[in-house]
């Protein structure tokens, strides 16, 4: 089929879909004005009598049927306004792709356009579009033409491709038409890569490579590792895979049974995007940060990742940095989950702190006698179970006690109080009590006051808030004297009850924390996740891994990371991404394909990744990096800024100036706001904009930029082994042109580079 006919099928699409839209927008208008005046008449169409038990029956199932009604129309309605939505999306663009397929050699073949959402004829006999989830489909991603295979759900069909087909598509004109092999065209490749950074990412289906592949349709694994170098698409993949998931169970799975750990609120934004492009919900998102946040206690506060990662770079010269790097690494190991599950043990016999129960600061039921009931169960029981029994013996006890306080003098102070709306509630209770003369107003009263008294009280109890969660970890560190102990104990032990005085967790003690609260009370892991996605998996710990699977026993997990980007204290050799020991039935995928950045860029910092890992570059050229040395006496800020000026010459809309620490960044900030229009990037920035931008390497991860600056890349800024992941991290956001500029003796890492890899200038 020529381009002349390829585009006159195009242009038939098009047109069906604009009949469809028609259609649609009919019947939204009509639906449109059933809800308005459904809304408008909800109570004229409601048959309201109150006055007999079956008269309000008779009403309760009136509102019951008119809003049911209203609740169709409106999901009716929903469900037009997205068909519309995803009208419009093929209409800019039907498809990407297209395979010929004959299941047997006298067959003709069968024409398949792939496009981001499915789409039949008006008849609904014959697909005109084909989803690029659907299996017939997977052909085009993982065969090149010849002898090919799909699965069903209940078969496995083969056959031949007799021709492959790539097409780019934009308003509904074809400005690109190729044929190809098993990969995914360069070509199609060359004009999605070479555009601008955008300020969110975008579905990557239409280029979607072989392993990538493998990464969205994997169904049998309930561990799914993904190693995947700085820029091969691991982020991309993963958030197809969401929606094919979503496609492949819709009848089992919705937006609400998905999560996502993302790295940081800015990345976030970066990725909200791409399920809506594909037609699909957005799923659950959180840091690991707030998901801890969360639940612990509102009193307690936690050290950030970003904080502790900042501590570790700028207090090396504090008396107590040695011990706190102790803590970092022992806090984040297996072996301090052993020792605590020691200590819950021992709990589990003496040593749990509990705590009062009291009414206007008298104590109802001590903590003694809390303590005592908790010991008198038997030991065989789980502590969450035990818990649970003590609440219930809480609650019956406070019964009686809420008895004897009804008639204290006290509570006619509280009745005196009280306003008239509660005084004519009484009323109206006594006269519906058919003339019983023993129900007095004032007793009334009483037993409302002190139910409203009590009731937060018995609140506090169901939350299990009578146990002291925090003074009985706090133990752990004051009082109890472990089996088995590391060589800095002593220290750490100084250092943690130190900071628990405070009521502050250092992020290496969050996760420790809830683990223990949820071993104490009981798991609030929530059930509804069925598939849990971990970005930036590298940069968790053991400990943080084990207390996930904690959490999350029966659900399926797709971690994706780069080693070489490890980056904070305790994700060091001996912690890869993920030990193969973890799961058995887990499968690992690697990608050292890089996407991203440029052939010259990849060539330069692959010399000095962290771990040695072959990475294979994308054939697109562009300028080597640079290594900038300021000229003689020449002010910082001025090579910056010129350099920022032939940067924006070259067309870049998104320049990131990425500093080692957020101290730099700030203070570079602070110099360059003046002169020239920069957004600090800090912790709380929510939302990712075009422009020139200043942030911290740990803030930058997951995210390219046209342009890369890095303000300091000298010897004594990235002076030691443990700053080549923040280097190499740097370095791998740029997708057109890395500058790094060197003021003074560069570090290592650039000498490390081959010479012929970059290019050495003076501004």
């Amino acid at each position: 089929m020529s381009r002349e006919a390829e585009q006159k099928r195009v242009n038939e699409v098009i047109k069906e879909i604009t009949k469809k839209e028609e259609k649609l927008y009919t019947k939204g208008s009509g639906l449109k004005d059933t809800i308005i005046n459904l809304r408008e008449n909800f109570w004229d169409d409601v048959t309201v009598n109150l006055e007999e038990l079956d008269d309000i029956i008779e009403t309760q199932a009136s509102i019951k049927q008119q809003a049911e009604l209203l609740i169709e129309r409106e999901q009716v309605h929903g469900n037009i306004d997205k068909e519309l939505k995803k009208l419009k999306r093929l209409k800019d663009s039907p498809y990407f792709g297209r395979i010929d397929f004959r299941e047997k050699p006298d067959d003709e073949p069968e024409y398949i356009y792939i496009g981001t959402a499915s789409m039949m004829d008006q008849e609904q006999e014959n697909f005109l579009i084909y989803d690029w989830r659907a299996p017939i489909s997977s052909l085009y991603y993982d065969y090149a033409p010849g002898s090919a295979q799909y699965k069903t759900v209940d078969d496995t069909i083969t056959g031949e491709i007799t021709l492959k087909r790539q097409f780019i598509i934009r308003d509904g004109k074809i400005k690109s038409v190729f044929d190809t092999g098993l990969t995914i065209g360069d070509q199609l490749l060359q004009e999605a890569l070479g555009d601008n950074a955008s300020t969110s990412m975008k579905s990557i289906v239409a280029t979607i490579q072989k392993e990538q592949n493998k990464i969205i349709r994997n169904e049998r694994s309930n561990l799914l590792i993904v190693q995947g170098v700085a820029g091969s698409g691991k982020t991309s993949a993963v958030l197809q895979r969401i929606a094919y998931l979503l496609y492949r169970f819709r009848n089992e799975l919705n937006a609400a049974n998905l999560l996502l750990f993302s790295p940081n609120p800015l990345f976030s934004s970066y990725i909200a995007n791409v399920l809506p492009e594909l037609g699909e919900e957005n799923i659950s998102q959180s840091t690991f940060y707030d998901f801890l946040k969360n639940r612990i206690s509102n009193d307690i506060t936690i050290e950030s990742p970003f904080a502790q990662m900042e501590y570790t770079l700028t207090a090396t010269n504090r008396p107590e940095f040695g011990a706190r790097l102790a803590n970092m690494t022992y806090k984040s190991s297996l072996e301090y989950k052993s020792l605590l599950d020691q200590y819950i043990e021992d709990l589990g016999h003496e040593g749990i702190h509990f705590r009062n129960i009291t009414l206007h600061q008298e104590t109802l039921i001590s903590k003694e006698q809390i303590s005592e009931y908790f010991y008198s169960i038997d030991k065989e029981i789980s502590l969450p179970n035990r818990m649970e029994s003590v609440a219930r013996w809480l609650l019956q006890t406070l019964r009686k006690v809420q008895q004897e306080e009804k008639n204290k003098d006290w509570i006619i102070e509280k009745v005196e109080l009280l306003d008239k709306d509660d005084y004519l509630e009484a009323y109206h209770a006594l006269q519906r009590d058919d003339g019983d003369e023993t129900v007095q107003e004032e007793d009334f009263l009483r037993k409302e006051v002190v139910k409203r008294q009590f009731a937060p009280i018995k609140k506090r109890i169901k939350r299990y808030a009578f146990v002291n969660i925090l003074a009985s970890y706090r133990e752990l560190f004051r009082t109890w004297e472990p089996l088995e102990r590391p060589d800095d104990w002593e220290e750490i032990r100084s250092l943690t009850a130190a900071s628990l005085s405070k009521k502050l967790l250092t992020w290496e003690e969050a996760a420790p924390y809830l683990y223990f609260k949820e071993r104490l009370l009981g798991a609030s892991n929530d059930r509804s996740v069925r598939h849990l996605f971990i970005d930036e998996a590298q940069d968790y710990s053991a400990f943080q891994f084990a207390f996930i699977r904690h959490l999350f026993p029966y659900t399926r997990m797709t971690l994706l990371g780069d080693v070489n980007q490890a980056i904070y204290a305790y994700s060091a050799d001996e912690n890869p991404l993920i030990p193969d020991s973890l799961e058995q039935n887990h499968e690992r995928i690697i990608l050292n394909k890089s996407y991203r950045s440029t052939k010259q860029i990849v060539e330069f910092t692959q010399k000095f990744a962290p771990h040695n890992t072959s990475i294979e570059p994308f054939e697109r050229d562009g300028d080597k990096p640079q290594v900038i040395k300021p000229a003689y006496n020449s002010n910082i800020t001025e090579t910056l800024i010129k350099d920022i000026k032939q940067l924006r010459q070259k067309g870049h809309e998104t320049i990131a100036l990425i500093c080692k620490t957020a101290k730099e960044s700030s203070e570079l900030f602070q110099t360059l706001k003046d002169k020239v229009s920069i957004r600090e990037i800090t912790e709380q920035t929510y939302t990712f904009e075009k422009g020139l931008l200043i942030l911290p390497v740990y803030l930058a991860k997951g995210i390219e930029f046209d342009a890369v600056i890095i303000p300091d890349a000298s010897q004594e800024n990235y002076g030691q082994e443990s700053d080549r992941g923040l280097f190499y991290t740097a370095c791998t956001r740029a997708m057109h042109d890395l500058h790094v500029v060197t003021p003074g003796k560069p570090c290592k890492f650039v000498n490390e580079a081959k010479q012929e890899t970059f290019e050495i200038t003076n501004i």
